[in-house]
């Protein structure tokens, strides 16, 4: 976890998606890692979390910095799952 200039905790990470999905009259499994960034009580929690924790997460597509367009996930809410 680091801060932004304006003393903002952030902090960086990556998601891995597992899932089914119905795709042309067939099932279909669904892998893919999307990195991601959390601010303040997101990612406080998500520091003292362990590496493989299962969560839930929500939030919005946005590029990376004006002058890339790759994606990054803003995660603005997260559940941890059952168990962990």
């Amino acid at each position: 976890m680091r801060q932004t200039p304006a003393g903002i905790d952030v902090i960086a990470f990556r998601v891995l998606h597992e899932s089914q999905a119905m795709e042309a009259g067939g099932q279909r499994e669904v892998r893919a890692e999307v990195d991601a960034v959390a601010f303040e009580g997101q990612a406080r929690l998500l520091a003292g979390c362990g590496l493989d924790t299962a969560l839930a997460v929500e939030g919005f597509l946005c590029a990376r910095s004006r002058r890339s367009k790759r994606l990054v996930l803003h995660v603005t809410k997260l559940e941890f799952s059952e168990g962990d």
